[in-house]
């Protein structure tokens, strides 16, 4: 059966099932659906998935969205994927999902309120600075969490583990989406998590060179909005007003 993955490489759940079947060797087709065009609104997706929102997945006849859920399926359903993603052992698998439940609620909701209020200047909405800053708290909090809680033990992974498994790859993409930053406000707030810096450079490298690939067009897009940052001051640069679907 043919797997069919419809994603925006600029969303960070679509970039974690891209790298996790490069890395793994799985055959797919990539079905681009671009936020910037509204096409997850269109008829045709909805069909997909009635969410309208990226990623997902037609494997054969079976449909399914929800990032955390396509890991978990596409790791169980495909022969030849390295057990360290997705373990046979309950216990592990448990503390993976631990970890990808409190993603969602904490990681993912700062990262999502901090980036779009941090960014409206610069896509062209009005600037609440409240909202930027009880993002930012959130944030920070997740961030401290990962380097105290989530990455204590012996290895350089999640749970102490010597190698990645698919929380480790769904956290680090949705961090990636900070490198859109200006780099002062970038290094504020990553900057005092060593851990977490060593721990996302440990990710690429074990996925390389499928990571940088994959993550190749949110690199471009950072560094159009560098120029702008030191131009204007993230004042003037009108970007469309459907990127904050994408951060």
């Amino acid at each position: 059966m043919e797997l069919k993955l419809y994603v925006d490489r600029l969303s960070q759940p679509s970039r974690a099932i891209l790298i996790f079947c490069k890395a793994n060797g799985i055959d797919f087709q990539e079905i681009k659906v671009e936020i910037f065009k509204r096409q997850h609104l269109s008829p045709e997706f909805q069909a997909i998935n009635p969410l309208q929102k990226l990623p997902a997945i037609v494997h054969g006849s079976f449909k399914l969205f929800e990032s955390h859920s396509i890991l978990i399926y596409i790791a169980s359903a495909f022969p030849g994927v390295a057990n360290h993603w997705y373990p046979t052992d309950l216990t592990k698998r448990a503390k993976i999902h631990s970890v990808l439940d409190w993603h969602h609620l904490n990681l993912r909701h700062g990262a999502v309120i901090y980036l779009r209020n941090s960014l409206a200047p610069v896509l062209g909405l009005p600037l609440n600075q409240e909202a930027a800053a009880e993002g930012e708290k959130i944030l920070v909090s997740s961030l401290s969490t990962i380097e105290n809680i989530w990455l204590q033990g012996n290895g350089p992974y999640l749970l102490g583990s010597f190698q990645p498994s698919i929380a480790d790859l769904s956290l680090v993409c949705e961090i990636m989406q900070l490198e859109i930053l200006n780099e002062k406000d970038r290094d504020r707030i990553l900057g005092p998590y060593k851990k977490v810096l060593q721990w996302i450079e440990s990710t690429r490298n074990a996925t390389k060179p499928h990571f940088d690939e994959v993550h190749n067009l949110l690199y471009k897009l950072k560094v159009k909005l560098s120029g702008q940052y030191q131009a204007d001051g993230m004042t003037e640069l009108k970007i469309q007003t459907s990127l904050t679907s994408k951060i």
